[in-house]
């Protein structure tokens, strides 16, 4: 799995939601919003130490957890974009240091898994926590790199393979064509009926028994995996999620185990007095916190 030498993480925003063809657009206001809550979240560490209520515990987690990068350079131009999310990864990556990207629209799924993938030899396996699949190839309303293809796009890469991979909290109902692709790769997905009647525990059991013989792992977390209830400042709203509770806990267990995240889909204006971009701060910070634990 993952090399042990990964213990800090670094911060970057990438203000683009120019994919956002369905659903609300805004995400591009995320970064700021979600990184004015990690900076009162980050206040806590004293002495590189930091105090979890949860589990009665002092971390050692250094006075470098969660550096803020600022923002990567966007444009009306997506794939420039695409490039600048990519070197930001990959230098975060080169450096021995855990990237977690905050967008932005879910795109963007693609360009940092790339960026993990461009920078690590090895297999690289995604665990992708989405309300959707994210499987189109291609429409006429939204090309081949919308936020409907990060996840399709991703599964191109050499070294990514769907069999490795696993899709979580999808739900409802989606476009035929993507069920077809899932099925034909061999691509799995815990709906998300199934992981609130496993729990946070089976559940990321479930996950690194998919991953298992990956290299690295990349953990991809769209913010409409949560229900709408918990995270109202989404780019969609699928009822029927997981609670902030559970996608924090799992964050947690699986942070140790990975190399980068995304958080993606948050939308300052649909959200109600920060709740959401609150709730993405704490879910930056916890993998910051427990990915430092890893042995």
């Amino acid at each position: 799995m993952s090399s042990q030498r990964f213990k800090q993480c670094d911060l970057w925003g990438v203000p683009f939601d120019g994919e956002s063809s369905l659903g609300y657009p805004g995400s591009r206001y995320a970064p700021e919003r979600v990184r004015n809550a990690a900076r009162w979240i980050n206040m806590r560490i004293q002495d590189g130490k930091v105090y979890c209520l949860e589990t009665d515990d002092f971390f050692e987690v250094g006075e470098n957890l969660l550096v803020d990068r600022g923002d990567v350079a966007v444009s009306n131009d997506t794939l420039a974009t695409f490039a600048a999310t990519e070197a930001a990864v990959r230098e975060s990556l080169g450096n021995g240091r855990m990237p977690i990207v905050i967008g932005g629209d879910d795109s963007l799924l693609y360009p940092v898994a790339k960026g993990v993938h461009d920078a690590l030899p090895g297999k690289i396996a995604i665990v992708h926590f989405d309300a959707h699949l994210d499987l189109m190839d291609s429409s006429e309303a939204q090309g081949r790199y919308s936020q409907s293809s990060g996840m399709r796009r991703a599964l191109e890469l050499d070294r990514i393979d769907a069999r490795q991979c696993i899709q979580v909290c999808e739900r409802h109902f989606n476009f035929p064509a993507s069920g077809r692709f899932k099925h034909d790769n061999d691509l799995v997905h815990l709906s998300a009926r199934e992981v609130l009647k496993l729990g946070p525990a089976a559940t990321v059991e479930r996950i690194l028994a998919r991953t298992q013989g990956a290299d690295h792992i990349f953990l991809s977390f769209d913010i409409d995996a949560i229900d709408p209830a918990y995270a109202p400042g989404a780019g969609a709203h699928e009822p029927g999620g997981i609670s902030s509770a559970e996608a924090l806990e799992m964050v947690e267990m699986l942070a140790p185990h990975c190399v980068a995240m995304a958080i993606t889909e948050v939308n300052p204006t649909t959200d109600v007095g920060d709740m959401t971009s609150t709730l993405a701060a704490y879910l930056a910070f916890s993998f910051a916190v427990y990915g430092s634990q890893r042995r």
